[in-house]
């Protein structure tokens, strides 16, 4: 997961001045991509309420409701990230899931490439491993990809 707070405004203001220290921004980092695991940790089990209430929303919005307008995990084959499921800014609504790549500091770029290239490397395990076709394939199995 990559972190993009340089986005993140707190009652107008950037986080980016909110004067937190190098220890501090690091931590709240991992706290933001430990955030799943810590919930499991305070309950003794996963959570999926919330998860499933945004599923709700997000089938609402495919169904013509009230667009999501919120990160979500899509299929991403464009010129910079090919052939994987990734969370984007995304809108979905009755025409579908519509993405954006992020904007962001070098560094949360670097993050999120960092990421990318991670779920690369499990796509080709799985592949190897015989679990899904090979990406040359997907078209054959889903004409939508």
């Amino acid at each position: 997961m990559a972190v993009f707070a340089s986005k993140v405004k707190i009652d107008g203001k950037p986080l980016s001045e909110m004067g937190l220290s190098e220890e501090r921004f690091a931590e709240i980092k991992h706290n933001t991509i430990q955030g799943g695991s810590n919930i499991i940790k305070l309950r003794g089990r996963s959570s999926f309420q919330s998860p499933a209430y945004q599923a709700v929303k997000m089938i609402e919005a495919a169904m013509g409701g009230e667009k999501f307008e919120w990160p979500a995990g899509t299929y991403v084959n464009n010129a910079q990230y090919k052939n994987v499921m990734m969370a984007m800014p995304t809108v979905i609504d009755a025409t579908g899931c519509h993405f954006t790549n992020p904007e962001g500091t070098a560094e949360e770029m670097a993050a999120l490439n960092a990421s990318y290239e991670h779920l690369v490397k499990m796509r080709d395990e799985i592949v190897t491993l015989g679990i899904v076709p090979a990406v040359a394939d997907w078209k054959k199995e889903n004409a939508n990809l």
